[in-house]
């Protein structure tokens, strides 16, 4: 099913209901945020002359106007490209170069650092969503659905590219529609009065839970800061009922450490939709200590967004009350209509609680990546996704992820996973971040390091976390170092950048 034709059937189901709205102002219906999107679906075709299947790049921060231009784009069957407005304009000429975009949506500073950009790019055009060029594209008349193929491509996302060139996802409406199907089954049902709070980048799984939302009538709120402001936050927290949100771990620990410093509550707050990013133990039995049986977790990939696995809010805080450790290190049971196998490294079936790479199959799996068959042919398999994880189901059918394989350790012939590592130093009251990966030793071939940041005002030497480590993990697998930094190099959706740790241990040799 086509999400343009989704989104038909739900102005039809729910026109008075609202639908979009910046901050506490008053929500456009679904019937009034249509009568934008198709004149500007009109626009998009007949006055940027776009035709269908081309590629139009979102390049800004959440606002309303980056919702109404997915939906538009999907009635004009059109595909969206969309990047984090915290990238630097040269990573956005890659993408822009790469994804063969005709036109690029942009605002503020970032539309300004583009304007270089795309000078240098035939055929590209550049808009400002502030400008009157814009608001008046909804003068236009209403262009008649362009297709009703869920085989078209929708979304074409580009990975984070920590190891080289980014790659584009090609993401079908088929492929969005079951991973909006696997949301209501596997983490929560979605109602025409729940409402989604975007403070994660609508570039990433913010945009994609979206979907949900929108099929089942419900409202979805862009804040006036366009991302993650605490007080803010916790202000919508008091104005909507039944609030979810889409947000990283980092998102997570930002809530809970404002929680804890303010007297501020949350009525309204529904869950906390985890995923990115690895949600450690002791993070997660802080968030569900602090706000209640209202943290759900889930796993996937861009190429396979956040359908490979899932823990339900009620049944995470029940794991916590239960100290069930097991299952609060896992990502969860594999979600309903999606086949995970765990394979050796001859793409042999391994059993229960062995490790292996992490193999995934089923609707929600990309059709391949754009404009790289070699990428594809290695990635997706006879069907079948190599995720590139590393990890096991237990007899209990959960799913634990050890590490990317690339980031795993190999120590006098023996496997590290640094994931094991981390959680043992999270768990001492000094340490509030953690990242530990491996560094060239001639006598071990890669030893372990740990960055450590801790906690304002707190004092802790490698000694102390040394001790601390053998009370819960192999001698082994501790640290041979430890680095203590003031913060973690990350990239624009707040995953650690291993690479630049290794890079600055290499750079001190």
């Amino acid at each position: 099913m086509n999400l343009s034709h989704l989104f038909q059937r739900s102005v039809q189901l729910y026109p008075q209901r609202p639908a979009l709205a910046r901050g506490t102002d008053s929500a456009l219906t679904y019937s009034a945020l249509n009568q934008r999107v198709r004149p500007l679906a009109y626009w998009l075709r007949h006055e940027l002359g776009l035709q269908a299947g081309d590629r139009i790049m979102l390049a800004m921060k959440n606002c309303p106007e980056y919702m109404e231009l997915m939906l538009a784009s999907w009635h004009a069957g059109l595909c969206v490209v969309p990047v984090n407005s915290k990238l630097h304009p040269n990573e956005i000429d890659y993408m822009l170069r790469d994804s063969g975009a005709r036109a690029c949506f942009s605002q503020g500073e970032l539309l300004q650092s583009l304007q270089p950009v795309a000078a240098q790019i035939d055929g590209l055009q550049l808009v400002d969503v502030g400008s009157e060029v814009y608001r008046s594209a909804v003068d236009n008349p209403p262009l008649k659905p362009a297709s009703d193929d869920d085989r078209d491509l929708a979304w074409l996302f580009y990975t984070s590219g920590t190891t080289g060139r980014p790659k584009g996802v090609m993401l079908s409406h088929a492929n969005l529609v079951s991973a909006a199907m696997h949301f209501y089954s596997d983490v929560q049902p979605v109602a025409s009065d729940d409402v989604l709070v975007h403070v994660a980048p609508m570039s990433h799984g913010s945009g994609i839970y979206s979907i949900p939302y929108f099929i089942k009538g419900a409202l979805q709120v862009v804040p006036e800061s366009g991302g993650l402001d605490e007080a803010e936050l916790f202000g919508l927290f008091q104005h909507y009922d039944k609030v979810s949100l889409f947000a990283a771990p980092t998102i997570v620990q930002r809530l809970v450490h404002h929680a804890q410093q303010h007297p501020v509550s949350w009525p309204g707050l529904r869950a906390m939709l985890v995923g990115g990013a690895p949600f450690y133990v002791e993070d997660i039995k802080n968030a569900v200590q602090c706000f209640g049986p209202r943290i759900a977790q889930m796993y996937g990939q861009g190429e396979t967004p956040m359908t490979i696995s899932a823990l339900p809010a009620e049944q995470l805080a029940r794991a916590v009350t239960e100290n069930d450790t097991a299952m609060l290190a896992s990502v969860g049971f594999v979600q309903t209509a999606i086949h995970v196998a765990i394979v050796d490294g001859e793409n042999q079936p391994v059993a229960a609680g062995v490790t292996g790479e992490v193999i995934v199959r089923g609707a929600t799996v990309m059709a391949g990546y754009w404009n790289n068959p070699e990428a594809t042919q290695k990635t997706v398999v006879a069907g079948a996704l190599r995720t590139g994880d590393i990890g096991l189901l237990d007899e209990r059918g959960l799913l634990h992820l050890k590490d990317r394989s690339k980031d795993v350790i190999i120590s006098g012939g023996t496997n590290i996973y640094p994931r094991e590592v981390e959680e043992a130093l999270l768990t001492h009251e000094a340490v509030a971040e953690v990242s530990v990966v491996g560094a060239p030793d001639p006598e071990w071939g890669e030893a372990v390091v740990a960055f450590v940041v801790r906690h304002p005002g707190a004092t802790v030497s490698a000694g102390e976390l040394d001790n601390h480590c053998i009370q819960s993990i192999a001698r082994f697998k501790r640290p041979k170092h430890y680095v203590f930094v003031p913060e973690f190099p990350k990239n624009s959706t707040g995953k650690v950048l291993k690479r630049e740790l290794q890079k600055s241990i290499i750079a001190k040799e």
